[in-house]
């Protein structure tokens, strides 16, 4: 039964990021379609692909999954035998709640930084309600590293959906220049470290497609 994830540019779409992440980390096999955003091609093509219309998509043999973190779910159940949870319970819980958190909210920090891997920073340019964003994704970070985080370096210690949830929130705060609080550098040096991200990056980076609202 053959698997596809289709998504977007990884330059810019966030959304896609985090299942092709969880995925390419747990070594299951799929097949990439790739539709740049904001192009005819995408608007031609995901139609086909997408029962929303949008990216990310995972296709395993006639089912499909579309929303990042349903397939993400999808993937705990199909590959990774539940270990894209942690195995304690009130860990688990949280993690849920972090990565559901993530999924729904956070409007200003999306609005305002938006994922670009070749962004540098040029300086602060965001309100008070990113500023909230931001601190309240920082504390997120604080708190699941004290309570579940003794067993590694991620989010609850092993590597798993909260964490790529959280992943193009590094990428933003890099390129951003974000003030980050000494977890929450060493989380980012934890995704930005995986063979995983670093592949995701440099496909990102080596893209020629230019979105004009995520390069501000």
């Amino acid at each position: 039964m053959s698997t596809t994830l289709v998504i977007g540019n990884k330059n810019y779409s966030s959304w896609s990021l985090r299942p092709w992440l969880l995925l390419r980390h747990a070594g299951v096999s799929f097949d990439e379609v790739r539709l740049p955003l904001d192009t005819p091609e995408f608007r031609d093509q995901v139609g086909r692909w997408s029962p929303s219309r949008r990216v990310p998509v995972l296709h395993d043999g006639e089912l499909a999954v579309w929303d990042s973190l349903a397939i993400c779910e999808y993937a705990n159940e199909r590959w990774l035998a539940g270990e894209g949870w942690p195995a304690d319970a009130a860990a688990r819980a949280v993690a849920r709640s972090a990565a559901a958190e993530m999924h729904s909210g956070f409007g200003a920090l999306r609005a305002q930084l938006p994922m670009n891997l070749r962004r540098q920073p040029r300086g602060k340019h965001w309100d008070a309600d990113a500023d909230r964003d931001i601190a309240r994704v920082q504390g997120l970070w604080r708190e699941l590293r004290s309570r579940f985080g003794a067993g590694g370096p991620f989010l609850c210690g092993r590597f798993g959906i909260v964490d790529a949830m959280f992943a193009p929130v590094c990428v933003r705060f890099r390129g951003y220049g974000v003030e980050c609080d000494d977890t929450a550098r060493a989380f980012m040096d934890a995704i930005f470290a995986l063979p995983a991200m670093q592949e995701w990056e440099a496909a990102g980076l080596a893209e020629t497609e230019r979105v004009g609202a995520d390069e501000a």
